[in-house]
């Protein structure tokens, strides 16, 4: 059996920047198990299968595809940067023809359309809601150390906890953390939280003009810390668009690779998700 496979950077536009995922256009479905061990062969944060719904479809003239994404680990219901990675080989690789993509994954129909240079994703919004800091305080205490803490808020859907740091820490504060994965995980056992988002209010008059800052860590799930995450902004999205009195936000991810972001919270309860994505290595897995 040969299985295509790219590995794409997405939320970027230079390779070796942004988050990468593998991505495989499969003519049909694989065993859940097959599934995973790839994933853990390609040792990504994220590896997509994309497969035809109508049988008569190819990758370039169909419109509707299914996508289920795994990391090294487990599978997992919603994932930006893959989704945005598996439109970019559509449109690049398979030159689709359509103008609009949609992908039915555990968290719905996603659609995806080009704009310009990049691909704008159509979200579900995930809204945290406000928590009591000392019922996190291990987790806390191991994610951000003394460092002081403004807010913090729990996305029960995703099961995402966002802290943000208070104002008057310089973005060297986030960008500095080390956050010792196996510690996170062990101070968290409850099941309420698989994901930390840390963030920070960003520097909106300073070019580029970023509106929010934040990192990602997510043990729990198999990874130490994601460069850039879609999902993780459909709960940001959310809380910066009332804090800031925005619908419209440029986001920015200070993982080691980073990324960019560009955000629209609409009126319907959904966010667009907007980047870039480049391409870094096309293949062939041998089974």
């Amino acid at each position: 059996m040969e299985i295509p496979v790219f590995t794409v950077d997405a939320f970027s536009n230079l390779p070796f920047r942004g988050n990468p995922a593998a991505i495989c256009p499969l003519m049909h479905e694989l065993t859940d198990d097959l599934y995973q061990k790839i994933a853990a062969e390609m040792n990504l944060s994220e590896t997509v299968f994309i497969t035809s719904i109508n049988p008569s479809d190819n990758f370039t003239t169909g419109s509707r595809f299914r996508l289920r994404w795994f990391t090294p680990t487990t599978e997992v219901n919603l994932c930006g940067h893959a989704t945005l990675a598996s439109a970019a080989v559509l449109f690049k690789h398979k030159e689709n023809v359509n103008p609009k993509l949609v992908f039915e994954t555990r968290s719905g129909d996603l659609a995806v359309t080009q704009r310009g240079e990049g691909y704008v994703m159509d979200f579900p919004l995930n809204p945290p809601t406000k928590q009591d800091a000392n019922e996190f305080k291990d987790i806390l205490k191991t994610a951000v150390g003394n460092h002081p803490i403004q807010d913090v808020y729990l996305c029960p859907i995703t099961k995402k906890l966002l802290v943000r740091l208070s104002d008057s820490c310089e973005r060297s504060v986030l960008t500095s953390l080390k956050v010792d994965a196996a510690a996170l995980q062990r101070s968290e056992t409850s099941g309420r939280v698989k994901g930390l988002i840390v963030t920070m209010k960003g520097s909106p008059d300073c070019q580029p003009g970023y509106d929010f800052y934040s990192r990602y860590f997510a043990p729990w799930m198999g990874i130490a810390e994601d460069p850039v995450t879609g999902s993780a902004h459909t709960v940001l999205g959310s809380y910066w668009s009332k804090e800031l009195g925005k619908k419209k936000m440029l986001a920015y991810q200070c993982s080691s690779r980073g990324g960019e972001l560009e955000l629209e919270v609409r009126d319907d309860g959904r966010i667009n998700i907007a980047g870039q994505a480049v391409t870094v290595l096309q293949g062939t897995i041998t089974l």
